[in-house]
Parts: C-alpha cells; sequence; structure tokens
C-alpha cells in the first residue's frame, strides 16, 4: 500500500485538483478531512484518480456533497490489490471513524444464537451471545433476545431440555419446578436416561435446522404406541408435546418454504431519514427481525444508504446464504465477492421480483416503512418535549444533549454514580456511564461528596479531551437529583472547572416526595414547580427515572461482584481454577492467607513456585 499527503493551503476543487498528478488509476481508499484533521468521508474506488477527479469538478455536485468538498482541507490515499480489499478497508475505517459524510450504522450490537452445549453428559441449551468459544451447536442469528427466549421457552415444553447451569445441575438432589410444570426431563436426579436424553438434543437440533417433518411423525407414532399399550399419561405427554410443537411453528408467523437461510434487508427513506428493517430467516423458520435507522446526510439514493449498510451490517457477522433486498446496488457483484470471501462459500445478493422471495421483501418494505412512520412522529414528540424544556427554564435554547446524574449506595457502601444521556432521538444508551466512587475520604452517604467527584472526573476528562468543544460530548443541560444544596455544590464544582456555559438544574421531589410535586432548582433563582399535568414535568419524570434505574442496576452489579470477591482474586497468577482448588482444600480464603507454605504446595494444581507466591503475598500484606 501507499499513501500521499500535502500541506498545501489550498482547500475545496483547487486542493483536490493538485492530487491528480499524484494519484494512479490502481483501486484503493481515500479520505477526505477537514482544517483539524477530523475525517470528513471515507470513499472506495475502482480507480482513485478517476475517483477523486469527480470531487475537482466545480459543478455538477449535490449541497451535501459540495458543502464536503468545500470543508476538505487535506486528504489521504491507499492503494489496494483489488477492489474487493478497498470495499472492505473503506467499511472498516467508516466504523472506525465515523466520518462525518457517510451513511453510518450507529446500531451494531451483536446478535443472540442459541447453544446446545457439547462438554456435559445432558447437554443445556441456553442463550449465547458474543464469541463463540464454547463447543457445541450454535443455531441462529435471532432478532432479539426475546426472540431467543420464546424458541427456548417452546423448546423446553417440546423436548424437556434443561436450561440450568452445571453448577446447579450437580448439586441437585430433587427436581425443580420445571419437571413439575412439564419443561424438563428432570436428568439431574436420573429421570431420563443418558441415551434418550441424547435423543431429545437431537431431535432438538434436526427441529433448530428446520427438519421438523420427521420429529412430529416420530412423536405422532410414539404417541399411537403409547396409546395402544394403555400407557395414557406417557400418551397424554406426547400429545402435549407435539402441540407445543405445532405452536412454535404457528407462532413464528413467517415460514417461507423456498427459502432455507436468508436475511431480508428493505429499506425506505422519508423526510432525510432512512429505516433498514432485517428478517433473519433459518432453516426455513423466521427467527426474528431488527429495524436500524442509519446517519445519512439526506440526500443520498437508496442504493447508496443500501450498500453502505450491508459493508457495515456484515462487519462482524456472518453472512447467510442469500441477502433479499428491497434495492439494487451499484456494486452488487463486488459486494457478493467480499461477503464471499469472508464466509467462505457462496453468498448471493438477489432483488426479485415475484413469488415467495418477492413477499417476503414486501412485507419487510411494509415494516421499515411504518417504522419510520412511528420514529418520525415519536422525534416530533421529543423535540416539543426539548422545545418546552426550554421554555420552562429558560434555555438559549432546545437542549441536544442532556446529562441526568444520580448516585446508589447502601449506608455508603458500592456507592456508584450513574450519568444518563437524552437528546433529540431519545435515551442515547450508548452513551450511558458508570462512575465507581474512589473518594477514600468520603464519609459514608457524602451525596454530596460522591456527585463532586463524578461531576469533577467527567469535565476534567471533558476539558482535557475536547477543550474547543468541537465534539457533540459536551452537554447543554444537566439535571441533578436533588435539592437548593445539591445545586450549590455543582456551581462550586463548575466553578473550579472554569465552566460556566452549561446550565444546570436541581429535581428535587418535594412535599411528601410525591412524583407531580417535583421543585427545580437553579442557581440564584427561587425554586419552582411544574404544573401537574404538564407534558415537560412528565418528561423530566422519565429522565430522572431513568437514571434512577440505572444507577440502581449499576449498584447492584458492584455489590453482587463485591459479595462474590475474596482476598485470592488480588493474588497474581490465581484464575477461577486455582481459586476453586484453594477454596475447596482450606474451606476459606481467610484459611489460605494463614497457611503454611508446605500446605499451600499441598494443594492440587498449586505449583512450588505458586504456592511461594501466594505465601509471599499475603505475608508481605500483614
Amino acid at each position: 500500500m501507499s499513501r500521499f499527503e500535502t500541506d498545501t493551503p489550498l482547500t475545496g476543487h483547487a486542493l483536490i485538483q493538485s492530487y491528480l498528478g499524484s494519484l494512479t488509476n490502481a483501486p484503493g481508499v481515500y479520505r477526505m478531512l477537514d482544517q483539524q484533521s477530523r475525517v470528513l468521508y471515507v470513499g472506495k474506488a475502482r480507480s482513485l484518480r478517476r475517483r477523486v477527479s469527480s470531487y475537482a469538478k466545480p459543478t455538477g455536485h449535490s449541497p451535501r456533497i459540495e458543502r464536503m468538498i468545500r470543508e476538505t482541507a487535506s486528504m489521504m490515499f491507499l492503494t489496494t490489490r483489488t477492489e474487493t480489499e478497498a470495499l472492505l478497508l473503506e467499511q472498516n475505517l467508516i466504523k472506525q471513524l465515523k466520518p462525518r459524510y457517510n451513511v453510518l450504522l450507529r446500531d451494531d450490537k451483536s446478535f443472540p444464537n442459541i447453544l446446545v452445549s457439547a462438554e456435559h453428559r445432558f447437554p443445556q441449551i441456553k442463550k449465547h451471545r458474543g464469541a463463540k468459544k464454547e463447543k457445541g451447536g450454535y443455531y441462529g442469528p435471532f432478532a432479539s433476545a426475546g426472540a431467543v427466549n420464546r424458541t427456548l421457552n417452546q423448546l423446553q415444553k417440546v423436548f424437556l431440555l434443561r436450561n440450568c447451569s452445571d453448577a446447579t445441575f450437580e448439586s441437585r438432589t430433587r427436581p425443580c419446578l420445571l419437571y413439575q410444570i412439564k419443561r424438563c426431563s428432570a436428568p439431574c436426579v436420573g429421570y431420563i436416561s443418558e441415551e434418550d436424553y441424547r435423543g431429545a438434543v437431537r431431535d432438538a437440533e434436526k427441529f433448530l435446522k428446520g427438519e421438523t417433518t420427521g420429529i412430529q411423525e416420530a412423536l405422532a407414532a410414539d404417541m399411537s404406541a403409547a396409546s395402544e399399550a394403555m400407557e395414557f399419561e406417557r400418551a397424554a405427554a406426547l400429545r402435549d408435546r407435539i402441540r407445543a410443537l405445532t405452536n412454535v411453528q404457528s407462532s413464528q408467523g413467517i415460514n417461507p418454504r423456498g427459502v432455507t437461510e436468508a436475511d431480508v434487508i428493505a429499506l425506505h427513506m422519508e423526510g432525510g431519514q432512512a429505516c433498514v428493517q432485517v428478517f433473519f430467516i433459518r432453516a426455513n423458520q423466521n427467527w426474528g427481525n431488527r429495524d436500524f435507522y442509519p446517519r445519512t446526510g439526506g440526500a443520498e439514493s437508496e442504493a447508496e444508504v443500501l450498500e453502505a449498510f450491508l459493508g457495515q451490517f456484515y462487519d462482524q457477522k456472518e453472512p447467510p446464504r442469500q441477502i433479499l433486498l428491497s434495492h439494487p446496488i451499484e456494486d452488487a457483484d463486488l459486494m457478493a465477492e467480499a461477503l464471499s470471501d469472508k464466509r467462505g462459500r457462496k453468498v448471493e445478493l438477489l432483488v426479485p421480483q415475484r413469488g415467495e422471495k418477492a413477499e417476503l421483501v414486501s412485507g419487510a418494505s411494509r415494516n421499515a416503512r411504518e417504522s419510520l412512520a412511528r420514529r418520525m412522529a415519536e422525534s416530533a414528540t421529543q423535540a416539543r418535549l426539548l422545545d418546552g424544556l426550554a421554555d420552562a427554564f429558560g434555555l438559549d435554547g432546545a437542549p441536544r444533549r442532556i446529562e441526568v446524574y444520580d448516585n446508589s449506595h447502601i449506608m455508603g457502601t458500592n456507592a456508584v454514580g450513574a450519568m444518563i444521556v437524552a437528546g433529540p432521538e431519545g435515551f442515547e444508551k450508548s452513551q450511558y456511564r458508570k462512575f465507581n466512587i474512589k473518594g477514600d475520604d468520603l464519609t459514608p452517604g457524602d451525596d454530596f461528596g460522591m456527585m463532586k467527584e463524578v461531576l469533577t472526573r467527567r469535565f476534567q476528562r471533558l476539558l482535557k479531551e475536547d477543550p474547543d468543544r468541537e465534539s457533540n460530548a459536551w452537554p447543554d443541560l444537566l439535571l441533578i437529583d436533588g435539592g437548593a444544596g445539591q445545586v450549590s455544590a455543582v456551581e462550586e464544582i463548575m466553578e473550579d472547572l472554569g465552566i460556566e456555559d452549561v446550565p444546570f438544574i436541581g429535581v428535587a421531589k418535594g412535599i411528601d416526595r410525591d412524583a407531580g410535586k417535583e421543585e427545580f432548582h437553579r442557581p440564584g433563582k427561587t425554586a419552582f414547580a411544574l404544573k401537574r399535568n404538564d407534558p415537560v414535568l412528565y418528561f423530566i419524570q422519565r429522565l430522572r427515572d431513568e437514571a434512577h434505574r440505572f444507577a440502581i442496576g449499576a449498584h447492584r452489579q458492584k455489590r453482587a461482584k463485591a459479595v462474590g470477591a475474596t482476598p485470592l482474586d488480588d493474588v497474581p497468577g490465581v484464575g477461577a481454577a486455582r481459586k476453586r482448588a484453594l477454596l475447596s482444600h482450606f474451606g476459606s480464603a481467610k484459611a489460605v492467607a494463614r497457611a503454611g507454605l508446605a500446605d499451600l504446595k499441598a494443594v492440587d494444581g498449586i505449583s512450588d513456585a505458586m504456592a511461594e507466591q501466594i505465601y509471599d503475598f499475603f505475608h508481605e500484606r500483614t
């Protein structure tokens, strides 16, 4: 690869023209940067010279592209061996750099799978998200945790497989409630043989692969045989399993016969916004759908938005055999080649015009249109609430970023500070932050001290990372859980940091701490309240409640971690396996700390060197 840069003071068309003499017709990726070296746009090209020359022309551009060209102060180039390599590099850079003028997929979380474990005599069936490190069969992706949970519940009814952890399984001495309600065959206490349980696991995996006909026929034959043998209780149980299996298939809604494995991706654009709806079809079954709202400039074509979405969506996901699209994209062959290389076998991109596949795309398109309409209505409501908030508190304009702070602790222990963020698009959960309170000199339960630590850490970091306030990370409004005392404390913190232009408001619960009687406190002004039926009041209550929910959740996580913590967690080299061996041998962490060197060496799995390290660790601390 090669790279070219220039320090020319030119900008816009003239700057871009100056690069053409040094560019070749090789494929590659180009970056357009502004005067602060921030990346404005990342693009790929079959021929760098031809592609960049199109920007050098002074006419023929959309307003969005013309604005981008005017802001361009420098460019960077990377040549690649193939156009496919350029496509992959482009999408990686877009996800990494998040340029202002690129279409950007904002919600890119992983999707859950169902895992049938393979490391136990009686395999567990469970939900799995993340890297596929555990041995077993993975089935998915499912669109959401809810879709997985629904399928797991039905699989439990049909195949009676366990979902408990291995530790729980080994400790059981009698069946749990799931056996009583006919959701598990109780392998933990020997109510089913290993061979029969393995048969149920095989049937469950066949179902997840779409091979349901044979399962239903086998269950029907077993039910008939049980009935003839007058084993009516067993026959009734088999009848219930057949009924549950039928319910699974009917509840999925879409069960295409001619589409075994595909993602159905439909785009709808309106009012400068875009919604992409993705349906997951696996084993001829609908495994849920998910909507996405990529960031666009408002002037892109359907082909441009859809191509950008595909590249970013499949960056960390394995593509299926077929991808059914609502609109054609410009470089379909190139995208199919790149996805095929990623999967290791052929991936087809299709824009079906008739038949079952076209009906699937039509359904996804309808969902995309309806989802975008709902989102636009919600955005309009949110905009009105933000305008009302500005009017109620005398702000210069509707805030685009509201930060809400709260603390959670029990008598000062496991204290956690929480920050949530809201804006024109509602709660921005990717921006939420939690702060483990570190202050050793704080009095237990000192809410003022905790708030001071949280805000100091938050704004010191902002001042360090973005002193010129060029990013969207700076808030337009702070909401603090508390009254006049909290507001005074915050005012002192902001003065110490030299921040004078970020407004903040304390939200106190008011008389009798009833919702609806909140009082609002501002520096140097009299406290006031809003009318009980004011929509802005309900909006603030939702913001406060969300901050409280997030703070309590963070506190509970910290407390649960602390409950299971031992001094052994701090010993270098002692992981989960060695920790279990030591606790099993000595009975408690305190006994390990008091143990002699010879006793430590006698523990299975603890080498002489490790025993010396553990011994030295505890004796150096006392």
